[in-house]
C-alpha cells in the first residue's frame, strides 16, 4: 500500500511540473504573438504561425504512423471544433494584440468554467448547485476585470471574452470528438483553423503582406515552438499524473501571462484586476476540489 502511495505521489508530481511547463510554453506563445503583431499584420501572423504548427504536428503525425486523411476527420464533432477553434484563435489573437497580455490572460483562465457549464447543458453531466454557483462567481470575477460601467471600460476588452468563449466550445466538442483521432492529429487541425481564421480576418483588415524582419521570425518561430512544445506538455501532464492533481496547476499560466506582460510590455495590474483573478481561480479550484468529492 505505501509503495503505491508513493507511485502515485511521484506522478502527480512529474505530472504538475509538466502541467506547468505547459502554461509556460502557452504564455511565452502569447508574448511572441504580441511581439510580432506589433510589426506584422494580424491576419498575416495567423497565418504563419498556424503553417508553421501545423507542418510540425502533420510531421510528428506521420513518423507516428497516424493518417491526417480519415473518415472521422469530417465527423460532426470535428467540424464544430474547427468552427470553434477558429472563432477562439482570432478572438484571441486579436486581444493579446491589440489589450494587455496580462488582462487577456486573466480572462482566458475562465475557460474551464464555461467547459463545465456546457458539459452540464450539452452533455448532460451532473453539476450540483454548488458549482453553478461557483462558475457564477467565476463569472463575476470576469465582469469586474472588464469594469463595463468604469470610464476605462474598451470595447476591445471583449475580444478575450469572445476568445474565450471559443476555446471552451473547442474544449468542448473535442470530448465528442472520435477517440481514433491521436493528440497529433487533432493539433494539426487545430492549427490548420488557425490559418482559416488569418485568411478570414484578412478580408476584414485589409492589410497587405507585409515584410517579416529578422526580429519578427524569431518571435514568430519562438511563438510555434512554444505552442507545439507546450501542447505535447500538456498532453504528457494528462496522461501522467491525476486530472484532479494536475489540472490545478493550470493557474500558472496567469503568473506567467502577468509576469511577461508586466516585463516585456510594461502593463500595469489594477486593484480590479487581482480581485477579478481572485475570483476566477477560487472558483476554478472550488469546482475541481467538489468534482473529486462527487
Amino acid at each position: 500500500m505505501t509503495a503505491h502511495i508513493q507511485t502515485d505521489t511521484r506522478s502527480n508530481m512529474i505530472g504538475s511540473l509538466w502541467m506547468v511547463a505547459a502554461m509556460a510554453g502557452f504564455a511565452l506563445e502569447d508574448a511572441m504573438l504580441k511581439a510580432a503583431s506589433a510589426a506584422l499584420p494580424i491576419w498575416q501572423v495567423l497565418v504563419l504561425f498556424g503553417a508553421g504548427g501545423s507542418v510540425i504536428f502533420a510531421a510528428v503525425a506521420r513518423a507516428r504512423g497516424q493518417r491526417l486523411l480519415q473518415p472521422d476527420v469530417l465527423s460532426l464533432p470535428m467540424k464544430i471544433r474547427v468552427l470553434f477553434e477558429v472563432f477562439g484563435r482570432l478572438f484571441y489573437v486579436l486581444a493579446i494584440a491589440l489589450t494587455p497580455l496580462s488582462s487577456a490572460t486573466v480572462i482566458l483562465q475562465a475557460t474551464p468554467l464555461v467547459v463545465v457549464a456546457g458539459a452540464a447543458l450539452f452533455f448532460g453531466e451532473t453539476v450540483g448547485w454548488r458549482r453553478w454557483s461557483a462558475i457564477f462567481v467565476g463569472m463575476i470575477g470576469v465582469v469586474v476585470i472588464l469594469q463595463p460601467t468604469g470610464d476605462s471600460f474598451s470595447l476591445l476588452s471583449i475580444l478575450a471574452v469572445l476568445g474565450m468563449l471559443g476555446f471552451a466550445g473547442r474544449d468542448l466538442a473535442s470530448r465528442a470528438a472520435p477517440a481514433t483521432l491521436g493528440t497529433e492529429v487533432l493539433g494539426y487541425y487545430g492549427f490548420l483553423s488557425i490559418i482559416v481564421a488569418g485568411v478570414a480576418y484578412r478580408f476584414w483588415e485589409g492589410a497587405p503582406i507585409a515584410p517579416v524582419g529578422l526580429h519578427t521570425s524569431l518571435h514568430l518561430i519562438g511563438a510555434v515552438l512554444m505552442g507545439v512544445m507546450a501542447y505535447a506538455s500538456l498532453m504528457k501532464a494528462m496522461r501522467t499524473g491525476e486530472v484532479s492533481a494536475v489540472t490545478p496547476f493550470r493557474y500558472t499560466r496567469l503568473l506567467f501571462g502577468i509576469g511577461l506582460g508586466v516585463a516585456m510590455f510594461g502593463e500595469r495590474l489594477d486593484p480590479n484586476m487581482w480581485i477579478g483573478s481572485a475570483l476566477i481561480v477560487a472558483s476554478g479550484l472550488y469546482i475541481l476540489w467538489r468534482g473529486r468529492q462527487a
